[in-house]
């Protein structure tokens, strides 16, 4: 057999020289016509001791050899890729059709789940539509394959048109006039996708939503299945390939994965008590977006995910996912996961729940070995302790943080825990009121030393932790004019990481630096900002900035203060909008009205 398939191999590559092959087809079918089966491998090792043999060949003739060897090898491996697609349709027939009507949602989501290595694509889908076709059991199936399919072709050429539509504040999903979901439900023509687009723009309860769909058929979740996978994978696809810096770049991958992970969310909750089948399936959907998010490389152990989300969105969407994931077992990613919903929680003021989250994604991080996982929590832990004013707690935090990451080789996690031990030590020097200078330099040159390490490691939410968190030392250490000079270079990096929590906090302690030095335009400006953009994201640190507007009302008088605010209105329409402008008021009163 070995002589036949060195034959064959010699004579495709003789009619090849003589200019007989005209198309990579050709080599195909030539190899298909001389190739038994079962005897794939014994052709394989034939060809590529013909490969090496050329390799090594130095005469005049041996390069055009090698080529024609090579396009053999490249149609061998497509003829191989061919057959193992065909495999997998015919294995996935063959799973369906013999699975009773409640399996079959779950089978059909082991098909399609990306982390499994053989997910099958869109085109495999179409030619798995076309079988099941064939069977009557199988026809609910490939009619929810195909229409689903059909719904993401019409949407594919508006898959980022709304990026570019006028829009007001952070980019994002929340809302009509920021998220996609309003333009996709005018595009779309079945009714199903249609209903679930229009009350996901409207904010409307998904949960309700699904209470108009007991009666719905499996052909119909299937749809729903094709095309809001389709949608999610395209978009990842598409916002990883931006730029790092712009708008529509990594972070919006991450709340992609987070915002259709809670659409399925919602619909398990909403389907739970009454169709436990799609419910199942749902839970199943949820988990493996979460679990496909969780294994990126660049997942956002250290944050950088809330520009992309209005206030309530953030609040439910990372809400949601803290009941479901106590029913999964423990695994790397559910640690990664636990750590987003704990630093999450700190930035919402829920510092309690932070420190649960954190504490068990530490343990399962321990675990499962997971180092870089492991000393974030340690890290995010150290920030949360110093917010409920633990500060000795917060320094051992970030010494053991710092002590892992230099073992580990961390240089990103070295720089966090440098930032978080300046920070600890200079509020706890404040609250011991021993702000002697040495206590306060040596805080200060940790954070010189984070922020050092996070500009080389070129990782911007490092940086704008770093910048932020110097500043804020410099204002408590009655240094203003320094703080404004960091401050001011740390906001443009918070706005470019995406991250709202420290463009906000960025902002207030500027306003607070102003204010010390009586520049008190710069103050209100500020403060209206910080205040804003805290508010929006539900963090409670903007009750902060408005404290400081309190003060600076009672300072100029109310007909002085509205006359700086009048004079700002242009500006501040440019950064947050006539909406933004005009809800301001409405935060300072009721920030009166609850002190």
């Amino acid at each position: 057999m070995e002589n036949t398939y060195s034959t064959l191999i010699d004579q495709i590559v003789e009619q090849t020289l003589k200019g007989k092959i005209r198309s990579k087809a050709q080599v195909k079918t030539l190899i298909i016509r001389g190739l038994e089966s079962g005897t794939g491998e014994l052709f394989e090792r034939c060809l590529s001791e013909r490969i090496a043999a050329a390799e090594t060949d130095i005469s005049l003739k041996a390069s055009r050899i090698l080529r024609a060897l090579q396009t053999i090898q490249g149609e061998w491996e497509h003829l191989q890729q061919e057959r193992a697609s065909a495999d997998g349709l015919a294995q996935a027939m063959t799973a369906l059709l013999a699975a009773t009507p409640e399996q079959k949602p779950q089978v059909f989501l082991q098909l399609v789940d990306p982390n499994q290595p053989h997910s099958l694509t869109n085109e495999s889908l179409r030619q798995l539509a076309q079988q099941l076709r064939a069977s009557e059991d199988g026809q609910a199936i490939a009619r929810g394959i195909e229409t689903g399919l059909s719904d993401f072709d019409s949407l594919e050429g508006e898959l980022v048109s709304w990026l570019y539509q006028p829009i007001r504040g952070a980019l994002g999903f929340g809302g009509e006039s920021q998220g996609p979901w309003a333009l996709w439900g005018k595009r779309i023509v079945s009714p199903l996708p249609r209903q679930l687009f229009t009350v996901l723009a409207e904010e409307g309860s998904i949960v309700s939503f699904t209470q108009t769909l007991q009666s719905l058929e499996l052909s119909g979740w299937v749809q729903l299945v094709v095309l809001l996978q389709s949608l999610q994978r395209s978009l990842v696809t598409w916002f990883d390939q931006q730029p790092y810096d712009s708008k529509a770049g990594r972070r919006l991958s991450y709340s992609t994965f987070l915002i259709f992970a809670h659409i399925w969310c919602q619909l398990w909750q909403g389907w739970t008590a009454q169709r436990g089948d799609l419910a199942n399936g749902s839970f199943q959907m949820m988990l493996q977006i979460l679990r496909r998010f969780a294994q990126r490389e660049d997942f956002p152990l250290y944050g950088g995910i809330f520009a992309s989300f209005n206030g309530d969105y953030l609040k439910e969407t990372l809400t949601y996912f803290s009941d479901p994931l106590q029913r999964v077992e423990a695994t790397r990613e559910k640690a990664r996961l636990l750590t987003l919903l704990g630093y999450s929680q700190r930035t919402l003021g829920r510092y309690d729940p932070a420190i649960a989250f954190h504490e068990e994604a530490l343990q399962i991080a321990r675990d499962s070995q997971d180092a870089a996982c492991e000393v974030a929590n340690l890290n995010h832990l150290a920030r949360v302790y110093v917010l409920k004013e633990e500060y000795q707690q917060a320094i051992n935090l970030s010494q053991r943080a710092l002590i892992a990451a230099r073992q580990q080789g961390d240089r990103l996690a070295e720089a966090n825990a440098l930032v978080n031990l300046g920070y600890s030590e200079v509020f706890a020097a404040r609250a011991a009121e021993r702000m002697d200078s040495e206590s306060i330099e040596r805080a200060i040159r940790y954070l010189e030393q984070g922020l050092a390490l996070a500009e080389k490691q070129g990782d911007r939410q490092s940086q704008a932790l770093a910048y932020n968190s110097l500043g804020i030392a410099y204002t408590i250490s009655a240094q203003p004019g320094a703080a404004v000079t960091v401050l001011e270079k740390g906001l443009p990096i918070a706005q470019i990481s995406g991250n709202a929590y420290l463009q906000g906090l960025n902002a207030t302690y500027l306003a607070e630096a102003y204010y010390a030095l009586q520049n008190l335009t710069k103050a209100i400006h500020y403060a209206c900002l910080g205040m804003y953009w805290l508010e929006q994201m539900g963090a409670q640190a903007w009750r902060q900035a408005a404290g400081l507007i309190a003060i600076l009302q009672g300072q100029l008088g109310e007909t002085g203060f509205n006359q700086a605010i009048a004079q700002q209105r242009t500006e501040f329409v440019r950064l947050i909008g006539v909406d933004g402008f005009e809800h301001l008021p409405q935060l300072w009163q009721r920030y009166r009205e609850s002190s």
